[in-house]
């Protein structure tokens, strides 16, 4: 057997494939996103997501050591239109110099009135339509920060890709067999907009679109009544907010349980919404069961 000197060994161990490979240290403002990235990425990422699971978005409150992560890293993901009001001070916090991708860019967006301003419903990823978008955003910017590894990215981000339009299918077909006089629910704040608009379900809650802002007395009157006027016998509790209000408002109501939605972050592995596609298709299963 013909035998090779140690260093060329070594020089084709230094340059094969598997050297070669690149792992993308990534930060994802919250946990639907990282696991969007993660998705998309697979073995060529390395995620963190800095609202963790069960976490509220809106109220975080980020750390020294998630600023020691945001210096770390390669590439920095966002959900954008409002969503992380404290990921700008962080930012300048923790010196990253980095790209800041806004992984909603594209988002046909929805507004409302609130308090005399015009506010940008930041929850885009709740209609799966958009979902697609922040899932091809994500690929591309992956692939910018890793070519070399750029067929495998784009295979998996296909992949991936195609999973989130068959579920979007799915949703629309799901509920557009049940009569629209059932497609009303009450939920704790309004985070199910675009999930409303694309799929054709009325949601009503006591709270805007952050859960930093309060219900009046007045507010929550009034919705006590249209309640009552369009026969709502539905609430769901979220899984990252305080459900005593909604609670109360049941109460007056009549309206019952009918469980615990996901709209703004993941459970924790063992639970029922441990993946943005498990939550997406737990949210639409707990709601049809409840408006059969």
């Amino acid at each position: 057997m013909k035998k090779f000197p140690l260093s060329l060994a070594i020089g084709a161990l230094l340059v094969s494939p598997l050297s070669m490979a690149k792992t993308v240290n990534v930060v994802a403002s919250f946990t639907v996103l990282a696991d969007i990235v993660q998705q998309v990425g697979g073995d060529h990422v390395k995620v963190k997501s800095l609202v963790g699971p069960d976490g509220d978005p809106h109220t975080f409150e980020p750390t020294p050591q998630d600023s020691q992560a945001l210096a770390r890293a390669d590439v920095v993901f966002v959900s954008g239109l409002g969503l992380e009001g404290w990921m700008d001070r962080l930012v300048s916090a923790s010196g990253y110099k980095g790209e800041t991708v806004v992984a909603s860019r594209g988002v046909a967006t929805r507004s409302m009135e609130e308090e005399g301003k015009t506010i940008t419903d930041p929850h885009a990823w709740n209609s799966m339509q958009n979902g697609v978008i922040y899932a091809t955003n994500v690929m591309n910017a992956l692939i910018n920060a890793d070519p070399q590894d750029a067929d495998a990215i784009r295979r998996s981000g296909a992949r991936y890709i195609q999973q989130l339009q068959a579920l979007d299918s799915w949703a629309k077909t799901t509920l557009a067999a049940i009569p629209a006089a059932r497609r009303k629910v009450l939920t704790s704040h309004d985070a199910f907009g675009y999930f409303g608009q694309r799929y054709g379900v009325t949601f009503l809650a006591p709270v805007g679109f952050s859960t930093e802002a309060e219900a009046s007395a007045s507010d929550v009157g009034g919705l006590i009544k249209q309640l009552q006027t369009e026969h709502i016998q539905t609430y769901f509790i979220e899984n990252q907010t305080d459900p005593r209000l909604v609670k109360q408002i049941a109460s007056a109501t009549g309206a019952q349980p009918g469980g615990e939605l996901y709209p703004e972050a993941l459970s924790q592995p063992s639970g029922p919404a441990a993946t943005y596609v498990a939550a997406f298709r737990h949210n639409v299963e707990t709601m049809t069961r409840s408006m059969k």
